[in-house]
């Protein structure tokens, strides 16, 4: 029976809706609903493989998966119903040079991130998997504590958790609309009738999307095709077999009942129900596409000759949730104020456990334990959401599941989504364009002659060379860089300061044409925002922030402005070009075409003036992320192209040139710049990643003081973020293992080659008590390399180029 209220309503009874109202309940939160239109699984849950994973690029999200493992290890008990979890372990077989590597090197995250990843020779991989050829082998990977768990017991036990602790499941319920005022959904409307609520959360799964739509928020969650084969019965099939992947091959197998499941990633899947999910899709399958799996069929023959001489007992093709760049949508939904999503779960049945946990930390307090960026539904952008762009990059994602992995990889499909109107122009001086947050960014510039073209290596690419003479350019002459992406905001009206002095860290209430930055903290101390102010007026700023950080640092500011109060905001980031003119000789050039004073007496470092440069007028802020002296020319959008000509020219004698980004993480990494969501995070305070020399103490109450008043008098944080350079020129991306004495002390942040200092550099926490040694051990592809840690920035620690 559909009761007439809850606090909170779950709209959908898969394996992530019945996870996240069991732990929902087992936080004490038990007037909870979960609508389902069908009946529990019917949607992607039933006929998903059950293969479960642990390790990922990201800690957090690693962690979020490990939590799946231990769930599932007593989950039978507790409910008293069966599961088949079987903690088998997952073999990856590398059937490439290359891909032994990319092992390598996640087996150094692995341990890093505390799991135990074995490294196999090409035999003891067969000991494990009988039935494979070694044809090709170079080794293989092993995590005992991975398996498999039958989908859909998992989700009627996770359910009949969540029943036995008072959370009610009505089925067959399908939901029709909402009710919503002042930006909260206070009734979810159903075909048997309302539901009053407080809270909704969207567990839709491919039906994210539509039901997103439905109540007015962007959710790129949807589905494509996803085929795998169960084999006739196999003789001689070990008991206890594990999981077992090659990625090469683009294959996964997983024993099941006397036989064996093969499926696998093509190149070449289709997206699902473009024009919508056909009403009633309830246990479907999609029509056998033999043709389609034919490649992952000859591959599985090579791997496992058997496959081939036994005979199929059934295909499975199904619709599998996948969002815009592959990875989950979780978290908040910024365009109201009272609905959570947790969709778009490619590999759902690893997650699921996990997820459900993280997601109740998320509904009860606000955040969850541990900052998850990489899933946060915040990250996407209007694009993301568009049939135009969502349907394609996921089949270019789902084609991508398998391949390498490449450190810095970018994607090709439905590309120029938004550009800078310098586009055209870098272009033909041989711009080789990355994608973020849809912008098409200047990554390095290929010379007359050299193909402009990535090409990823785990050694050094094809652009190394290229990007560092870029990055001299910048150290000795002069250059410009492309940051039209940045997001920009204007906030204005009485109350403006007020309201930022208590988001900032920092002082801002200092003269109009300052520049600052700041932090913005939660109340715990973590960081949420890492951004530039800059006073327009005694209550008017302009802020500043990365390319794909606006929606989650404006919606952050938004949230804590005074409620219908007279702040407003303005979204101003297509409205202003901005070109980073950088170097030592950027003076002359800028001083060749503006017609004010831009000596260093009349334009100092942290100052914004309005200058004309050419006949345009420019707003120009003295900043620099290079550690050079360097200027962010902030230039309406209509009189970029002219601005960027007439600096150009004005820039011949001094040897002018354009860089990319890669050239600029090298200069800023020299110079100990850190980057949000790599570096800093809500996970840390400005404390652990020694910004506390920002904070203004004198200035009052902020958000978050009062933690970072407990850290101070408790003797300070529990980690700190070091520099290290390596004795060996290694190709470091983040994600390198940090020890000590032999002892796992951290994971790197980021990492890059620094070509004035003529090293490569990493960034990374280890324990405060560790953090005052010299001499440290940072692990590279399994080999071990020592590393020194280095008080400051390497490169003109005391500021006076920039400065100058």
């Amino acid at each position: 029976m559909l009761p007439q209220s809850a606090q909170i309503v779950i709209v959908g009874g898969g394996i992530i809706g019945c996870s996240i109202a069991y732990h929902l309940a087992k936080e004490g939160a038990t007037d909870v609903v979960v609508l389902e239109q069908f009946q529990l699984t019917h949607g992607a849950t039933w006929h998903a493989a059950g293969v479960v994973g642990q390790l990922r690029n990201s800690q957090n999200v690693t962690r979020m998966l490990r939590r799946s493992v231990a769930l599932y290890a007593t989950l039978q008990e507790e409910a008293g119903q069966a599961i088949d979890f079987k903690q088998v372990g997952s073999l990856r077989i590398a059937s490439s040079k290359d891909r032994m590597k990319e092992f390598r090197r996640s087996a150094t995250t692995a341990r890093s991130f505390g799991m135990e990843m074995d490294i196999l020779t090409p035999k003891e991989a067969q000991d494990m998997f009988p039935i494979m050829s070694l044809d090709g082998v170079e080794g293989a990977t092993f995590i005992a504590s991975d398996g498999y768990v039958d989908p859909a017991s998992l989700c009627q036990a996770l359910a009949a958790g969540a029943r036995a602790r008072g959370v009610r499941f009505v089925q067959g319920c399908e939901v029709t609309g909402f009710g919503i005022e002042n930006r909260r959904i206070t009734r979810v409307r159903t075909a048997q009738g309302d539901v009053a609520c407080e809270t909704v959360v969207n567990c839709a799964g491919m039906w994210g999307h539509e039901l997103g739509k439905m109540m007015g928020s962007r959710i790129p969650a949807f589905a494509v095709e996803h085929q795998y084969l169960i084999t006739d019965p196999i003789p001689d099939l070990p008991k206890g077999m594990p999981t077992v992947r090659d990625p090469d091959l683009l294959l996964y197998w997983k024993p099941e009942t006397r036989g064996i499941v093969v499926g696998g990633y093509e190149p070449d899947t289709l997206a699902f129900a473009r024009n919508g999910i056909p009403s009633g899709w309830d246990m479907r399958l999609l029509p056998d596409n033999f043709e389609r799996f034919e490649q992952l069929a000859v591959n599985a023959a090579r791997r496992t000759p058997v496959v081939g001489t036994v005979g199929v007992r059934q295909m499975i093709n199904g619709a599998i949730p996948i969002s815009a760049d592959g990875d989950f949508v979780m978290g908040k939904a910024p365009e109201l104020d009272n609905v959570f999503v947790s969709a778009g779960f490619v590999y759902g049945i690893a997650a699921a456990g996990g997820a459900g946990a993280v997601m109740a930390e998320w509904i009860l307090e606000g955040r969850p334990a541990n900052a998850l960026w990489p899933l946060d539904v915040r990250r996407f952008s209007f694009h993301h959401n568009t049939r135009y762009f969502m349907y394609d990059r996921a089949v270019e994602i789902y084609a991508h599941h398998y391949k390498m992995k490449w450190p810095t990889e970018e994607l090709e499909s439905v590309r120029r989504i938004r550009s800078s109107p310098l586009y055209p122009l870098l272009k033909e001086k041989g711009a080789v364009f990355g994608s973020r947050a849809g912008w098409e960014r200047p990554n390095w510039f290929a010379p007359a002659g050299v193909e402009p073209v990535d090409k990823p290596s785990f050694d050094w690419p094809n652009w190394h060379v290229h990007v560092a003479a870029e990055h001299r350019a910048v150290r000795e002459g002069v250059a410009m860089i492309d940051l039209s992406s940045f997001a920009k905001m204007e906030v204005m009206g009485p109350g403006t300061l007020a309201a930022l002095q208590r988001l900032a860290v920092a002082n801002v209430d200092r003269p109009v044409g300052s520049v600052i930055y700041t932090q913005m903290l939660n109340e715990t101390g973590g960081i949420e925002a890492d951004l530039t102010l800059c006073r327009l007026g005694a209550e008017h700023f302009y802020v500043v922030t990365g390319t794909a950080f606006g929606g989650h640092d404006f919606g952050w500011i938004r949230q804590h402005l005074p409620q219908d109060g007279p702040v407003h905001t303005i979204d101003v980031t297509s409205g202003w070009a901005v070109i980073n003119l950088c170097g030592p000789r950027s003076r002359d050039v800028l001083a060749a075409v503006a017609e004010e004073d831009v000596s260093g007496a009349a334009f100092r470092h942290g100052q914004m003036r309005n200058l004309t440069l050419g006949a345009a007028p420019v707003r120009a802020m003295r900043v620099s992320f290079t550690g050079e002296l360097g200027y962010e020319l902030h230039v309406p959008t209509e009189y970029a192209a002219h601005v960027y000509r007439v600096l150009s020219e004005a820039g011949q004698p001094q040897g002018i040139r354009d860089i990319g980004y890669r050239s600029l993480n090298s200069l800023r990494m020299e110079k100990g710049f850190i980057v949000w969501a790599g570096d800093v995070s809500p996970d840390y305070t400005p404390f652990h990643a020694g910004l506390d020399r920002l904070v203004s103490w004198k200035k009052g109450d902020f958000i978050g003081r009062a933690a970072l008043e407990r850290i101070r008098d408790a003797g300070g944080p529990d980690r700190r973020l070091c520099t290290f350079v390596l004795d060996v020129k290694s190709p470091v991306h983040g994600g390198e293992c940090i020890l000590r004495d032999g002892k796992v002390l951290g994971v790197t942040t980021s990492g890059d080659f620094g070509h004035t200092v003529g090293k490569s550099i990493v960034f990374g926490y280890v324990p405060a008590a560790e953090a005052g040694h010299a001499d440290f051990e940072v692990e590279v592809y399994g080999e071990r390399i020592a590393a020194r840690r280095v008080d400051g920035p390497l490169y003109d620690p005391e500021g006076l180029r920039m400065r100058g």
